[in-house]
């Protein structure tokens, strides 16, 4: 993946972000979104902070974040200090920053060398390199806008680079999903068969441990079929598991496919 083809992608998914706040009523802002706590408005608040914070500013001090319900770890605080700080500002007023704060992290990432671009890095997913981090960006920013679109009913943009990107992001995790969390036994297999918007099987074998392979010698032990939508917003933690599983289709055996079902949502 090339430094061209990620930082495109990244501005690609702001720019549908951007386009989808132009059209919602003022009032849709403050609707309840699957994230514990956040509203429409509250979400975009989130991407806008992130955005800020990688261009080097630092949030206001807002006391007793930590105390919120669903405010669990460290990373989760400084996310809420973002978000409260834009509460009380008009839709208008922080679709404005997230266009700002947007225009001037393309800028900054455009300029950017590649050997910049490839260096080591911390992301959210450990030490990788600052290329990892904008791919995981991609992934956040494409989940935060499906948030917003299930909130106020405005499904799309459900395929394409940015749908990709994030599905390869997930992909990452599935061997961890599948062997760790899941606990599927020495020699079994699982795929996932995606059947749409954005079509995929996905195949980990469990050989020492549980790793994403191009392919499996024969059947899988179990199959599990569904929508890349349900398997997203499962692995984002944003659906009831019983409701996803629910429009799953599975083949094999059926035990381990419902253990790995629930132990798809990975994402903090």
């Amino acid at each position: 993946m090339t430094k061209a083809k990620t930082v495109q992608t990244l501005i690609d998914e702001w720019s549908s972000i951007d386009q989808l706040l132009a059209e919602l009523p003022e009032e849709q802002w403050k609707t309840p979104t699957a994230l514990p706590g956040w509203s429409v408005q509250d979400v975009v608040a989130h991407i806008v902070g992130t955005e800020l914070n990688l261009s080097g500013k630092q949030p206001p001090e807002v006391p007793g974040v930590r105390e919120y319900p669903h405010v669990h770890n460290d990373i989760a605080a400084l996310n809420e200090c973002w978000v409260e700080s834009m509460r009380a500002q008009s839709p208008a007023d922080v679709h404005r920053l997230f266009r700002e704060a947007t225009a001037t992290r393309a800028e900054a990432l455009t300029a950017m060398s590649e050997e910049d671009f490839d260096a080591p890095s911390w992301t959210p997913a450990g030490q990788d390199t600052y290329a990892r981090f904008m791919r995981i960006r991609v992934f956040d920013c494409w989940m935060h806008e499906q948030d917003v679109r299930e909130a106020v009913d405005r499904p799309g943009h459900e395929s394409g680079d940015p749908a990709e990107m994030s599905l390869d992001e997930i992909s990452v995790a599935l061997g961890y999903i599948v062997g760790k969390k899941a606990k599927a036994p020495q020699g079994s297999s699982v795929t996932f068969d995606l059947d749409g918007p954005v079509r995929r099987r996905l195949h980990v074998q469990v050989d020492g441990r549980a790793t994403v392979v191009p392919q499996l010698a024969g059947e899988a032990t179990a199959t599990l079929t569904m929508s890349s939508t349900v398997f997203t917003r499962l692995a984002g933690g944003r659906m009831p598991v019983e409701l996803g599983f629910g429009r799953t289709t599975v083949k094999g055996d059926a035990d381990l496919a419902e253990k790995v079902a629930f132990a798809l949502p990975f994402t903090i």
